[in-house]
């Protein structure tokens, strides 16, 4: 596909002072000239990030690999900014650096990028854009071992829970989905109990650049029931990566709230648990309220 940046968004890709795409992960070379690159975005909160959201990607590697002509040249995580106004949030600058912290200690191809986190407010669309630019336009896109250039397909990486709010009529607008779905594509990780496939047929006329992947191993790990479990003073080992748990810990991010196990014992435990599942759906695989075009983004926040 041609990498130029849609003209209707093109006022949106500022860059904030000193910023700088991170690509020392990039791969800059095709292994394989006859498949087509492609660089995989997930756009959340990661408040705080968890190993599911880096099994995401995982995930999509391996399906990737065995069932498409794409080959994977770089991974990002893009966190929403303060502007996102979500309950709960902390800022920008500390979901910043627990994705760095994750991604340097527990991944060889996955990086960060701050450019929507620096902004007010950005649309999924816009930020695809972003990446699509930086990457095919100021890199210059990636080589095959002939010295062929070759633009990269820019997709994003998401939960079911986003396909869910793109086929309801009014959330998205037609010109956003034409954009990511149309234009860029994406991979969606189907949750536990989660179907696509009404979704994706309210969404037919971009199936193509829809690709659903099942998760072989269930996990409903979120950082909703990790900051619960923090604010009550439970163990979140093994949870997410021991960098970031320490960096939470160092700045108090998700303050123990003095809650007593015993307390949360009968109805009033139950109701809770009630309450937190009830509320995954809007906090796991998808992440970002726009006024009448999108609602919701990655999924495990």
């Amino acid at each position: 596909m041609a990498a130029q940046v849609s003209v209707h968004k093109t006022a949106a890709l500022t860059n904030p002072l000193n910023y700088a795409l991170a690509s020392h992960r990039l791969h800059r070379t095709l292994h394989t000239s006859t498949k087509q690159p492609v660089v995989l975005v997930a756009c959340g909160s990661f408040n705080p990030i968890t190993y599911h959201h880096l099994r995401m990607f995982e995930i999509a590697k391996d399906f990737i690999r065995q069932n498409t002509n794409f080959e994977i040249v770089g991974g990002y995580l893009s966190p929403v900014s303060d502007g996102y106004k979500k309950a709960g949030l902390v800022s920008a600058h500390h979901r910043v650096k627990m994705c760095m912290l994750a991604t340097e200690q527990e991944s060889l191809w996955l990086m960060v990028d701050s450019w929507e986190a620096l902004q007010n407010y950005q649309r999924t669309a816009v930020v695809l854009d972003h990446f699509d630019y930086e990457i095919n336009t100021v890199l210059g896109g990636v080589s095959t071992r002939d010295g062929e250039h070759r633009d990269v397909q820019i997709m994003l990486l998401a939960g079911s829970d986003l396909i869910g709010t793109m086929s309801e009529p009014g959330v998205w607008s037609h010109d956003d989905l034409d954009d990511i779905l149309g234009r860029h594509g994406t991979f969606v990780i189907e949750r536990t109990g989660a179907s696509l496939d009404q979704a994706i047929d309210s969404l037919a006329r971009w199936r193509n650049n829809i690709y659903p992947i099942a998760q072989l191993v269930q996990n409903d790990v979120s950082s909703t029931k990790v900051r619960l479990f923090f604010r009550r003073g439970l163990s979140v080992q093994y949870l997410l990566p021991a960098a970031v748990i320490d960096y939470i810990e160092q700045n108090n991010l998700y303050p123990d709230d003095g809650s007593c196990m015993e307390k949360d014992k009968g109805k009033d435990r139950e109701g809770e648990e009630a309450g937190t599942a009830s509320s995954e759906s809007n906090d796991v695989h998808a992440i970002q309220p726009t006024l009448g075009t999108e609602t919701t983004r990655l999924s495990t926040n």
